[in-house]
C-alpha cells in the first residue's frame, strides 16, 4: 500500500542527491534545489534543468530569481525564512511561486507572496531534532481546512508514508528521505 499523490515534492541541496534516470516520467515530481550550502556550477545546473525538462520534472531554485530566470526553471521556491514581496510581479508572468511555512503567520505571507503551494512543516517527528515540535495529522488537516494549497513537508519516512491518505492535500514533500536509499525514495521511483 501507497499513499498515491498528483505530486511528489524533493527537496534537495546537491543535484548529486538524486539520480533523474530513477525517476518515472509521470509528471508528477517537483524538484527544489536548495543552493544554500554550496552552489553547484552553473553549467551543471543548466545540464540538470535540461533533464529535469526532458523527463517532464518541474524545477525549482529557492530564493533566487535571477537565478531562476538564467536557467528558465518552472518557478522559485520561497523558504519560511524569506520574509521578501519582490517576486510578486513575477506571478503574472506565468512564473510559478512554491513556499515553505511551519505556522498560521508564516502561511499568510506567503500566500501575500503569491505563492500557489505552501509546504508546512513539520507533519511529524523529525530524527535530526526528535524535541523539536510537529503538526501531527490533525492539526495538519485542520489547517488544510483554511488553506487548500497546503502539502506536508517533514519527517515522512517509509514508516508512516501510508498515514498520507488520511491527508486530502494534493502532494507530499520529502527532504532527508531523499538522500537516505531505499527508504521513500524507492517507494516513490
Amino acid at each position: 500500500m501507497f499513499a498515491f499523490k498528483k505530486k511528489y515534492f524533493l527537496i534537495i541541496d546537491n543535484i548529486r542527491d538524486i539520480n533523474l534516470n530513477e525517476l518515472k516520467t509521470y509528471n508528477k515530481f517537483y524538484i527544489i534545489y536548495r543552493n544554500s550550502i554550496m552552489p553547484s556550477k552553473l553549467e551543471s545546473l543548466a545540464d540538470f534543468r535540461k533533464k529535469c525538462k526532458l523527463k517532464n520534472i518541474k524545477f525549482y531554485i529557492a530564493n533566487d530569481f535571477l537565478l531562476c530566470n538564467l536557467l528558465k526553471t518552472d518557478g522559485v521556491y520561497l523558504s519560511a525564512s524569506n520574509k521578501s514581496l519582490k517576486f510578486l510581479n513575477k506571478k503574472k508572468n506565468n512564473f510559478d511561486i512554491i513556499g515553505s511555512a511551519h505556522n498560521f503567520k508564516e502561511i499568510n505571507l506567503k500566500i501575500k507572496q503569491g505563492c500557489s503551494e505552501i509546504l508546512l512543516s513539520k507533519l511529524f517527528r523529525v530524527d535530526y531534532d526528535p524535541s523539536a515540535k510537529y503538526l501531527g495529522l490533525i492539526k495538519f488537516n485542520n489547517y488544510l481546512k483554511i488553506y487548500k494549497k497546503l502539502i506536508p513537508l517533514g519527517g515522512i519516512k517509509k514508516s508512516n508514508i501510508n498515514k498520507l491518505k488520511i491527508i486530502p492535500s494534493d502532494g507530499f514533500a520529502v527532504m532527508s528521505g531523499v538522500k537516505k536509499k531505499p527508504a521513500i525514495s524507492s517507494r516513490l521511483f
